[in-house]
């Protein structure tokens, strides 16, 4: 029996799949760097919405500390960016995640000026009900932009609720739960800065490797 054509075939189907997989192998790389590339980016966008670019001059994406204080935080790590302009501290934008929402855990971006008043406050994941929660999204309702330059003091502390239970902040018809989760959790982010805010700028950042502050 001639073996040499079942050899070829062997050697050819050998060669099919080293070059399958070395050709997979470079579309994955080349993809994962784009997508790499479109994360930073898209994260890039949402802090610039909380902190203007013009604002800054440092590089907001890696000069970052994380902090421990899930009581306020919601979890058992937070991390925290930092923004700064000629050497100064702008502004710091915590990663709370709000642990109780209706439809599960909702993770926020809450940016405060040195001052304690807020850059803004906006909700980067959610599994809130259509319709209702999520007009929490900027894209469904300006219910967030409500929180822009809100601060312990305006409202008064005891008024950071929704208009429900005697505060400040309005509520979603049919939908109480969620803005008040989220109100509960920009307040508690604001506490925490209040307390312990100076201690974010005081030592150098991790510079992308998430220093604990």
């Amino acid at each position: 029996m001639n073996r040499h054509p079942i050899v070829l075939a062997a050697i050819i189907l050998t060669l099919f799949a080293v070059a399958g997989s070395g050709l997979v192998a470079f579309t994955y790389t080349q993809t994962a760097d784009r997508i790499e590339r479109n994360e930073r980016e898209a994260v890039l966008r949402q802090l610039h919405a909380l902190v203007p670019a013009d604002s800054i001059d440092n590089d907001i994406l890696t000069d970052t500390v994380t902090i421990s204080a899930p009581e306020l935080m919601g979890g058992e790590k937070t991390l925290v960016y930092l923004g700064r302009k000629g050497g100064q501290p702008v502004a710091a934008v915590f990663t709370p995640v709000v642990p109780n929402g209706y439809g599960g855990p909702i993770k926020l971006l809450v940016a405060v000026r040195t001052d304690g008043t807020l850059g803004g406050v906006r909700v980067i994941s959610h599994h809130e009900t259509p319709g209702l929660g999520d007009k929490v999204e900027e894209r469904k309702s300006d219910w967030v932009y409500g929180f822009n330059g809100k601060s312990l003091q305006d409202p008064p502390l005891e008024k950071w609720k929704v208009k429900r239970d005697g505060g400040y902040f309005d509520q979603f018809t049919g939908a109480t739960i969620t803005p008040r989760s989220i109100v509960k959790a920009v307040k508690n982010t604001l506490i925490w800065y209040r307390d312990h805010g100076r201690s974010l700028f005081q030592a150098e950042s991790g510079k992308g490797k998430g220093k604990e502050a």
